[in-house]
């Protein structure tokens, strides 16, 4: 089952957060992590949170974060799925598809145009997904 973040939640998705972060081989500072879990449960700042949790109520075993925003090439908003990810043990059960297309419900609801994303290139299996679920662009993502 897919449902919103609740602050109850804080455990279970810390865990996946952290394996999230561990997959990017990235690191957050710990108030950072606090206040994004604030945001994403208090739906603040365009921000809201997903979880997937087992029918037996276990704890969650996937997470996706959004982010809505304006566009300047749209009077409505867009849905960027900043964050997802799946346990390493339910990938391959539908857990994403699942996640995404909760997303996609989300952003219609919110009247969003359109929903985006990005991933790395090494990121194969999520990408094989992906290419089923949506359409890849031609954009390359710079940074500072």
């Amino acid at each position: 089952m897919i449902r919103p973040l609740q602050s109850a939640d804080r455990a279970g998705w810390e865990e996946l957060w952290q394996g999230y972060l561990r997959f990017y081989r990235s690191r957050v500072d710990p108030a950072v992590t606090d206040a994004t879990f604030e945001r994403l449960c208090a739906r603040s700042d365009g921000m809201l949170g997903l979880i997937a949790v087992p029918d037996d109520g276990g704890p969650p075993v996937g997470l996706a974060h959004v982010v809505l925003h304006p566009s300047t090439w749209s009077p409505s908003r867009y849905a960027y799925l900043e964050d997802l990810y799946v346990s390493p043990a339910d990938r391959g059960s539908g857990t994403a598809q699942a996640l995404i297309e909760a997303v996609y419900a989300e952003a219609d609801a919110a009247g969003a145009d359109r929903v985006y994303w990005h991933t790395q290139e090494f990121n194969a299996p999520a990408r094989s997904l992906y290419d089923q679920v949506a359409h890849r662009t031609s954009f390359i993502v710079y940074r500072r």
